[in-house]
């Protein structure tokens, strides 16, 4: 998308939306003209829609990397953000048919509700509900669980985006966050806690069988299936992560951040918080083979456990932490 901007028209396009005349021109345009234009447009919205909207969004879901320019957007994010652009270009080109002195003043004042109208629109074409909620029905089969009636709610917002959660169906780590924020607690069991409470909720919604199939069971058959990368021969390009687990590694630094936000908003310490929770996702131990000794006697140490056991290192440890997990935007 923003490879094909046409940044010479963009004087052009401010000139006309000046005069009152930007719609209207875009609208009668031959195909030349009106495909100038509408670049020019995209080039004027794209830095708005990420300094104004995107870099916010990503700051509160804790990436910090996507937060730090366009180029450094994850796929799924950069996915997103595009959509959220071609929404706002798409809002200018069709709404901009008075005088506008400051055209990126009055696109960051339609971000709102041009991005949420093109949500809809995305959603409406593949099938699902444009407002998901939860029918008065479904919340007697689920009795009225909060918990549960909200996780069906997300189970209907996800089954309508393009967003993929890898090998799984359901973004089921960062609802298990989500199930602790409203449970009030951390579960031992974690995503195994979530799935069953996936399966009660499926159950639930298919005792209207016609209804699941059109909005769920349809829209989540739309969503591109997860595929395996092809080898990679490059040892150069897998420097620092000798596994390839790059993705892993980010998915993990994720659930760390939403673990530690989680737990902080419900009183707990920092200090036991970061602690608790890095040497839980990160320390040595965590996820470690069969065939490595564990923390009895390793041949090893892990410098993050030695961070961890070290008052002072701890001390740092614990500023940086905060300083990631209370973010501008992280609100």
């Amino acid at each position: 998308m923003l490879g094909w901007t046409h940044t010479d028209g963009v004087d052009e396009v401010r000139d006309l939306a000046r005069r009152g005349l930007l719609a209207g021109t875009i609208a009668s345009a031959c195909d030349q003209h009106r495909l100038r234009l509408t670049g020019a447009t995209y080039a004027i919205v794209w830095p708005v829609v990420y300094g104004r909207l995107t870099r916010r969004i990503e700051l509160r879901r804790g990436h910090v990397t996507c937060a730090a320019s366009v180029s450094r957007l994850t796929d799924d994010c950069l996915d997103r953000f595009e959509n959220d652009v071609e929404a706002v270009v798409e809002d200018v080109t069709h709404r901009a048919g008075s005088r506008i002195d400051n055209l990126e003043g009055w696109i960051a004042s339609r971000l709102v509700p041009a991005t949420v109208d093109g949500h809809r629109r995305r959603r409406g074409e593949i099938g699902a509900l444009q407002r998901p909620r939860v029918p008065g029905w479904l919340a007697a089969e689920l009795d009225d669980d909060a918990w549960l009636i909200d996780l069906a709610t997300q189970m209907l917002i996800w089954a309508g985006t393009t967003a993929t959660a890898g090998y799984d169906l359901w973004p089921t780590a960062s609802w298990a966050v989500r199930r602790c924020e409203r449970l009030g607690g951390w579960s031992a069991y974690g995503e195994a806690d979530v799935h069953a409470d996936i399966r009660v909720v499926q159950r639930a919604m298919r005792t209207r069988p016609q209804w699941y199939d059109r909005y769920v069971e349809g829209p989540l058959g739309r969503k591109q299936p997860p595929v395996a990368s092809a080898p990679q021969h490059d040892d150069s390009a897998r420097a620092g992560t000798p596994d390839g687990r790059e993705d892993t590694l980010a998915a993990l630094a994720h659930d760390a951040v939403a673990t530690i936000q989680t737990r902080l908003r419900h009183g707990e310490p920092a200090r036991a918080v970061v602690q608790d929770v890095l040497s839980t996702i990160f320390g040595a131990d965590a996820g470690a083979p069969a065939d490595r000794p564990g923390a009895g006697g390793r041949a090893y140490e892990d410098p993050l456990d030695r961070m961890l056991r070290d008052p002072a290192g701890l001390d740092r440890l614990v500023a940086t932490v905060l300083t990631i997990v209370s973010a501008p935007g992280d609100d």
